[in-house]
C-alpha cells in the first residue's frame, strides 16, 4: 500500500483538469484581454460601438492584416523580414507612378505584384544562397529599398492623376462594407489555407520548428525559408498598392509603421490559440488587438505620445501574461 501512496499523489498533482486550465490560459488569455478592451471602451466612449466604428476598425487594420499574414509565413520558418515596411512605400508610390504615367490599372497591379516578387527573391538569395542571417539582410535590402523609394519620387507625394477604379479599391464600399476588408478577409483566408491546410505550409513549419529534423525528412529547408521570404514582401506589396489607393496618394513615408505595428501583431498573435507558434489567425487578432487600442484611443482624444506609451504597456501585459509560463519561440 505504501508504494501506491506516492503514485497516486503524483496523478493527482498533475491531473487532466490542471493541464486543461493551464492550457486555456495560455492559449486564450490574450483574447480575454481583448474583449476586456473592447468592454472598456463600449463604457467609455459613446462611439465605439457603433457599427460605422467597428466598420472604420476593420478598414484601419486592413493593410497591417495583409502584412502581419505575410510576416507570419516568415515567423514560421523562423525567418524575420525587417525590409516589409519599406517595401509596403516602394508598392505605395510605384503603382501611383506608373498610373500616372498612363499605365494601365492591370498593368500597374501586376507591375507593383513583379516589385515584390523581386525583393522576396533579393531577400532569399541574401538568406539562403549568400548566408547572411535575414535580419541583416532585409535590414539591409530595406535602407536600398528607402532609398529607391526617395530617388523615384524625389521625397514628394504623388497627387492627382489616379483613376476611380483604382481608388474604390482602397475607398470604396460593397453594401455599406469597405472593400479594404474584403482584401483583408481573403488575404487570411487564403494565408490560413496555405499554411494549415498545404503541405507547403506543414514544410515551412517543420523548417522552423526543427530546422535539423526537416533536413533528415528530406524537406529542402533553404527553398522553403526562400519562399517564407518571398511571400513576406508580396504580401506587403499588396498592402501598400492598397494603401496608396486608400489615401489618394503615394506617399514616400506610408509604409514605415507598418515594420514595427507589423512585427507586433505576429508577436501577439504567438501569444494565442497555438502559444510559441506564428499563426494566421493569431496574426489577425493580433490586428485586431493594436486596431481596437489605436481606435479607442483616438476617440477618447488621446494625445498620440500618451496612445504610444498606453498601447506599448497593454502590449506588454498581454505578451507578460503568457510568456510566463510558455517560452516564446520568436527565431
Amino acid at each position: 500500500m505504501s508504494d501506491l501512496t506516492p503514485s497516486t499523489t503524483t496523478v493527482s498533482a498533475q491531473s487532466p483538469t490542471g493541464f486543461l486550465r493551464k492550457d486555456l490560459v495560455q492559449r486564450y488569455s490574450t483574447l480575454v484581454v481583448l474583449v476586456l478592451m473592447f468592454a472598456v471602451f463600449t463604457v467609455t466612449v459613446d462611439k465605439f460601438m457603433t457599427p460605422q466604428n467597428l466598420l472604420n476598425i476593420a478598414q484601419q487594420i486592413s493593410m497591417l492584416t495583409i502584412v502581419g499574414a505575410g510576416l507570419t509565413f516568415g515567423f514560421a520558418a523562423k525567418e524575420m523580414d525587417l525590409s516589409v515596411g519599406f517595401s509596403v512605400g516602394l508598392a505605395g508610390v510605384l503603382v501611383p507612378l506608373m498610373l500616372v504615367a498612363g499605365v494601365s490599372l492591370p498593368l500597374a497591379l501586376l507591375g507593383g505584384l513583379a516589385a515584390g516578387l523581386a525583393i522576396g527573391a533579393v531577400n532569399a538569395a541574401l538568406v539562403t544562397l549568400v548566408g547572411i542571417p535575414s535580419l541583416i539582410a532585409t535590414l539591409a535590402t530595406g535602407s536600398i529599398l528607402f532609398g529607391i523609394n526617395f530617388l523615384m519620387t524625389g521625397g514628394r507625394a504623388i497627387y492627382g492623376g489616379l483613376p476611380d477604379t483604382y481608388l474604390w479599391l482602397g475607398q470604396g464600399r460593397v453594401a455599406g462594407i469597405p472593400v479594404l476588408a474584403f482584401f483583408m478577409l481573403a488575404a487570411v483566408a487564403i494565408a490560413w489555407f496555405v499554411m494549415e491546410r498545404t503541405i507547403f505550409g506543414r514544410y515551412i513549419y517543420a523548417v522552423g520548428g526543427n530546422q535539423k529534423a526537416a533536413e533528415l525528412s528530406g524537406v529542402k529547408v533553404r527553398r522553403y525559408k526562400a519562399a517564407a521570404l518571398v511571400v513576406c514582401a508580396v504580401f506587403a506589396v499588396m498592402a501598400g498598392t492598397l494603401l496608396a489607393a486608400r489615401l489618394g496618394s503615394g506617399q514616400p513615408n506610408a509604409g514605415e509603421r507598418y515594420l514595427l505595428d507589423g512585427l507586433a501583431t505576429v508577436f501577439i498573435g504567438m501569444t494565442m490559440l497555438r502559444p510559441g507558434t506564428a499563426t494566421v489567425l493569431g496574426t489577425f487578432f493580433g490586428a485586431l488587438f493594436i486596431g481596437v487600442i489605436n481606435n479607442g484611443l483616438n476617440l477618447m482624444g488621446m494625445d498620440t505620445y500618451i496612445q504610444s506609451i498606453v498601447k506599448g504597456v497593454i502590449i506588454l501585459v498581454a505578451v507578460a501574461v503568457v510568456s510566463r509560463s510558455t517560452k516564446l519561440n520568436l527565431l
